[in-house]
């Protein structure tokens, strides 16, 4: 079977999974209240305040390190929390759920601990450049029946050492461990972590990720393990402070944040929940934050059919389903716990050609046209900054924002970005476009694009990584910059854009 009758056969499977999941599954309670209830809540700091590096061109603290045996849980189901120390020390656990919280950012739900550490074994690379830990579980966590569906963050702490018959103490470490709590309540939106991406790019222990392989930074037949921990951030510019976080506190929460401020029906999920279809089905708007290349081939086919359904899609995003990444098992067969980039989806034009010329051999047998569901793609150069120009000033999406035709939001486009629209699509709209710029002397166009889908639902293409970065700048938050260029922070324009797209799409 070649990759387009695989997309076919997947497609009319999602449909039938869906259906029978919706059929099997009991009702579950719409609370449309949920959030706002939550976020009435105590407000806690979640930020780290010590926290080292092994040296200064490490990307992991083996002081205190730690990961997750599930990418998303639901609350009765059990969940492994993975710990090492080195030196050994006792440390504990915090478990924070993000949010609003008037201002602090998240809520502390639990302290768990302390424990006795142990120094655990990083593993040797195996095939495809695999690290892959084995290690033993500190301690299980049964998720709360009461703990609502959203991102969690655990802060390690080591407990200082006294030193017997002195005073003086030695100093804490810290790190994070990071896992989505989901469920299965309908609700407006879902908000959907790009947490494939956070790990395709994470270089833990030493230097391992999908972009490291020494034949070429884009090689296919390379791997990825959930089951390790996630270094700092690496792209663009250095944050220390988001070790073992993924990517989330740069680009996804201050999404995260600004829903939940304005009260919006959310609940979460990763990248893997939408290999089942019914996980869709339940909403009106997913959302696409931050940086979200990674997807495998059936996240795709079931995006598709829940357009067809009338689901919204708002990709507040850009570089998006660019790389077909099949889910595995890992060792002990926990299902999707590995990541293999095997292609592309869509074809490359002779740009994308000749640019990867240089470094890869051919992707064989590229994936669907990821313009299918977006409405534009990635291009070439892949990469840049530049300024957010409105090209339909009478289009409801900008009403009430006061933008003309030309007026532009300063640096919010970057550092990846969408071009090349679906012009063939009927009914696809350009609503922003102009000129971005690779380490401000390449020439690149994006484009921002909107269309309606066959049940009024509306599929909105904001063409930027930094789209988040003009919603809100909460705590522990840092604004990026790149290529020379930078967002400038939260935009009354950018808020009342992405209120009328989310107005329209649950409407």
């Amino acid at each position: 079977m070649d990759r387009r009758d695989f997309i076919k056969t997947t497609s009319a499977m999602a449909a039938m999974t869906g259906a029978s999941a919706l059929r099997s599954a009991p009702a579950a309670k719409r609370q449309p209240d949920l959030i706002k209830t939550e976020n009435a809540k105590p407000g806690a700091s979640f930020q780290l305040t010590r926290m080292k590096p092994d040296s200064a061109k490490s990307f992991r603290t083996s002081l205190i390190e730690g990961y997750c045996s599930r990418q998303s849980v639901k609350t009765g189901e059990k969940l492994d929390l993975f710990v090492s120390t080195k030196p050994v020390a006792k440390f504990t656990i915090d478990l924070f759920r993000m949010g609003y919280y008037d201002g602090a950012g998240s809520r502390l739900m639990t302290t768990l601990g302390p424990f006795e550490g142990k120094e655990q074994p990083v593993p040797e690379m195996a095939d495809k450049r695999l690290r892959e830990c084995q290690w033993q579980a500190t301690t299980t966590l049964t998720i709360p029946s009461d703990w609502p569906s959203g991102v969690y963050l655990g802060r390690l702490t080591t407990v200082p050492n006294q030193e017997p018959g002195t005073k003086n103490e030695k100093p804490y470490w810290q790190s994070y461990i990071i896992f989505i709590v989901t469920d299965d309540r309908p609700a407006d939106i879902l908000f959907q972590c790009s947490d494939n991406t956070w790990q395709a790019y994470n270089r833990w222990p030493v230097n391992e990720s999908l972009y490291t392989d020494p034949r070429a930074a884009h090689a296919p037949g390379v791997s990825v393990s959930f089951d390790r921990p996630y270094g700092k951030y690496v792209q663009i510019f250095d944050n220390p402070l988001s070790m073992g976080s993924g990517e989330f506190l740069l680009w996804e929460y201050p999404l995260c944040y600004w829903l939940e401020k304005e009260g919006y029906d959310v609940t979460y999920c990763s990248n893997v929940d939408n290999l089942n279809p019914a996980n869709l089905s339940r909403v009106k708007t997913m959302i696409s934050i931050g940086h979200d290349e990674y997807w495998d081939l059936r996240q795709y086919a079931n995006v598709k059919q829940a357009i067809a359904d009338g689901l919204s899609v708002l990709w507040l995003s850009a570089n998006d389903v660019y790389m077909v990444t099949p889910f595995t098992p890992n060792a002990q067969g926990a299902p999707s716990r590995r990541l293999t980039r095997e292609t592309c989806f869509g074809e490359f034009r002779e740009e994308e050609k000749e640019a990867y010329s240089k470094v890869l051999g051919p992707f064989d047998n590229p994936g669907p046209d990821e313009r299918d569901i977006i409405g534009a793609r990635t291009i070439v150069p892949f990469n840049g900054g530049g300024d957010w120009t409105c090209a339909k000033p009478d289009h409801w999406l900008f009403e009430g924002t006061g933008m003309k035709l030309g007026d532009s939001i300063p640096g919010l486009v970057g550092w990846e970005f969408h071009g090349d629209p679906d012009t063939a699509r009927p009914g696809l709209e350009v609503v922003a476009e102009g000129n971005v710029w690779a380490s401000g002397v390449r020439l690149g166009k994006y484009a921002a694009t909107l269309y309606e889908g066959p049940k009024k639902n509306i599929v909105f293409n904001a063409t930027t990584i930094f789209w988040s970065q003009g919603l809100s700048d909460p705590p522990g938050h840092m604004i990026p910059w790149s290529h020379f260029s930078r967002p400038h922070g939260p935009d009354a324009r950018v808020q009342r854009i992405t209120q009328n797209a989310l107005k329209r799409s649950l409407a």
